[in-house]
């Protein structure tokens, strides 16, 4: 072998070992990569669940509270204990946000900040620093749990979840505070007032008479002219 073969064979061979170790380099760096982001992604997932269910919490003592001034549902504590809950619960609910605000990205990070004033209104209409009807109330709490929607929208898209909480597939549902508190309403009245079992009472009966009619007798009027309901 003359040295032209030699430096061929020795060029050959310096060209493999550089392939092999740009190759290997590169297989790394793209492993190291791929863990980092699965490490921050599970972070975040983590920040994104706090950060919900913390609101959830909030939004629940709000309506304790809301509830128990208003006499729609005496809770099970003094008003001065639903008050520390809530401010405890407030207090984590900014930590959980600060977390956010760390690892969020730009679209989390802003539906964070619409969806904690949305839930402040809660708050405030509920401690009484600001007035509201019935009818604010609930539009408040559909608000904040539109808020919530737009949040898990926000999050799904950062952390490359196919799919969506809204849209032609997700009608949009009345909060659970608000029916919550419509189902109670009814519950009461019915309770109360006897509507229910009052309605069952005044439907009239029918009795079928030869030739295809029927006959409507209606419960027996009272002394005072007006049907007895007994």
């Amino acid at each position: 072998m003359d040295a032209g073969e030699q430096w061929a064979t020795i060029a050959a061979v310096l060209l493999g070992s550089i392939s092999t170790h740009l190759t290997t380099y590169a297989m790394e760096r793209q492993r190291k990569k791929h863990e980092l982001v699965t490490r921050w992604d599970s972070k975040k997932l983590d920040a994104y669940e706090g950060y919900v269910d913390s609101m959830r919490s909030c939004i629940f003592l709000a309506v304790q509270l809301y509830e128990h001034r208003n006499g729609i549902r005496a809770g099970e504590t003094s008003e001065q204990d639903m008050l520390a809950e809530m401010s405890a619960a407030g207090r984590l609910r900014g930590r959980a946000f600060e977390r956010i605000m760390l690892l969020g990205g730009d679209d989390v990070v802003e539906a964070a900040h619409e969806l904690n004033a949305l839930a402040l209104k809660v708050d405030w209409q509920a401690n009484g620093k600001i007035d509201g009807t019935l009818a604010d109330w609930r539009e408040r709490n559909r608000a904040v749990f539109r808020g919530i929607n737009d949040f898990h929208e926000a999050a799904r898209s950062d952390l490359g979840v196919d799919g969506g909480v809204t849209g032609e597939k997700h009608p949009e549902r009345e909060s659970p505070a608000a029916a919550g508190a419509a189902r109670r309403r009814r519950w009461s009245v019915s309770r109360v007032f006897g509507v229910g079992s009052a309605r069952r009472r005044r439907s009239p009966t029918r009795t079928s008479v030869p030739g295809g009619r029927a006959l409507t007798s209606s419960p027996p009027p009272s002394p005072d002219g007006h049907c007895s309901v007994r």
